[in-house]
């Protein structure tokens, strides 16, 4: 009697099937991680934008009232007679004027990085005090007379019209954030961060803006005098 054999075929992998499997796997993560940590700190930068707008709001609404009711204690930075003399003070003044609440600041001042961290007395009155880490944002002395582009806040690792660094926090040199006066809040890169990397002078004030007290058309490195910072 004639017996049939039936070969079987088997389906398992091979050691060099396995092996080219791990290799593709491995490319794509290779070109996914950078796509997915860009992708990662541009949300994280967003959500500091947004956090950028809020302060803005606060202030805006206090200096409008002020331009309302000829209030002189409700202005913009640069227009009192006597200067903030720290980021604290300022914040603890829209807390004052009831702009914003002290515990408010605990988001609207963190970062990734930056480990701030403050203390609040409910009160009344209530009050915020710094206490460590780095206030993810600062705020420059523009003044009711100055142009919409002029800026108002900017995240802490950009020094205007200066290249970023390494290190600086937050985002070192993977961008910045700015809020005009005018209420455009933006998300730049680190080649947009100086004058010299714009078609010109005029282009990077309308984009980045324009630092008070300067002249228009002419940047200077550096922020102005009696901006606001943490440390």
């Amino acid at each position: 009697m004639k017996i049939n054999k039936i070969n079987k075929t088997s389906s398992a992998f091979t050691l060099i099937e396995l092996l080219v499997v791990i290799a593709i796997i491995a490319i794509l993560a290779a070109l996914a991680v950078p796509a997915l940590t860009s992708a990662l700190a541009k949300a994280q930068m967003s959500g500091t934008m947004n956090n950028g707008r809020q302060l803005y709001l606060a202030q805006f609404q206090m200096s409008n009232d002020g331009a309302a009711s000829s209030d002189s204690t409700l202005q913009w930075p640069g227009d009192y007679a006597t200067p903030f003399a720290t980021l604290n003070a300022y914040c603890q003044y829209l807390v004052t004027k009831g702009y914003l609440k002290a515990g408010d600041f605990l988001k609207l001042l963190t970062a990734p990085g930056s480990a701030f961290a403050a203390t609040i007395a409910v009160g009344p009155p209530e009050t915020i005090t710094f206490t460590a880490g780095t206030a993810a944002l600062k705020v420059y002395p523009l003044k009711d007379g100055d142009p919409a582009n002029t800026i108002f806040c900017t995240t802490h690792n950009y020094t205007y019209d200066t290249a970023l660094a390494n290190g600086n926090v937050p985002y070192g040199t993977k961008g910045f954030i700015v809020i005009q006066k005018g209420g455009n809040g933006i998300v730049l890169k680190e080649g947009q961060a100086t004058a010299a990397n714009w078609p010109n002078a005029a282009t990077f004030e309308a984009q980045v803006g324009f630092a008070t007290g300067g002249t228009p058309g002419a940047p200077a490195p550096g922020d102005p005098t009696g901006t606001l910072t943490y440390p």
